[in-house]
């Protein structure tokens, strides 16, 4: 199943994507980087508003890996009751620390480990996510000014990540940048979800208004691949019943 994450930066954006029943609704601030974090008191109230009625993750912003920062970032944003906090795994630093400094946190809330495809991840980085009991692990770009993310990595390097984050049993997603375009080429790699924001928005410019008529598209998109998986899905098993029967 592919998802829909809708990245928005406000309560209005949020009550907007609601009306569209998105999978996920995604809390950040797009002006302040490629994970550009809200103010945790702007996310509590966002996560009172929409009374539990969608899934929220939200960003703790392009952070250096340092473990005491992302701890006590990590923590602050967990305490607004969002259903996943969403963590940049940014060039430099101490990953491994900050693994480890975040494994009392994961246990008691979903975390989602962010990589970034321009940074041309290990993935061996996926195990040891889940080794420190991360939830999740998606796959952004950092740099918005080098393309999407189908333009930096092939769709066999995108569907070996997706494999891995399946393998280790991962709740996988793929974002940045991506188009409407983009759509039908990532949806047979089966990620749990595709992340969207500048596809949502006027003029494709992801700090611009969001466009209702975008979210539409894209949503009917994925919606309509849905409904085709499980069409073929349920005319292969009658395949399989027919000739059981004979």
């Amino acid at each position: 199943m592919n998802g829909m994450l809708a990245s928005v930066s406000n309560l209005d954006e949020a009550l907007l994507m609601q009306t569209f029943s998105v999978d996920i609704v995604d809390l950040k601030q797009p002006t302040q980087g490629a994970l550009g974090a809200l103010p945790v008191s702007e996310v509590a109230a966002i996560v009172s508003r929409l009374s539990g009625r969608n899934v929220i993750s939200a960003t703790v912003g392009d952070l250096p890996m340092q473990a005491d920062l992302l701890v006590a970032a990590v923590q602050a944003m967990a305490g607004t009751g969002v259903d996943y906090v969403k963590i940049g795994f940014f060039p430099g630093g101490d990953w491994q620390a900050c693994m480890d400094g975040l494994v009392t946190l994961a246990q008691k809330h979903r975390l989602i480990a962010v990589l970034f495809a321009d940074t041309r991840p290990d993935m061996a980085t996926i195990h040891a996510l889940r080794s420190a009991g991360f939830a999740g692990v998606m796959l952004d770009t950092m740099d918005k000014n080098l393309g999407s993310l189908t333009q930096l990595m092939t769709l066999s390097e995108l569907a070996q990540f997706v494999g891995f984050g399946k393998a280790a049993g991962l709740l996988t997603g793929l974002a940045g940048s991506l188009t409407q375009a983009d759509i039908p080429g990532l949806l047979p790699l089966q990620a749990d979800y595709l992340g969207f924001r500048g596809a949502l928005c006027r003029q494709h410019c992801r700090t611009a208004q969001l466009d209702a008529g975008r979210i539409m598209q894209v949503r009917l998109l994925l919606s309509d691949a849905g409904r085709l998986s499980r069409s073929e899905n349920l005319q292969s098993r009658r395949a399989e019943l027919n000739v059981i029967v004979g």
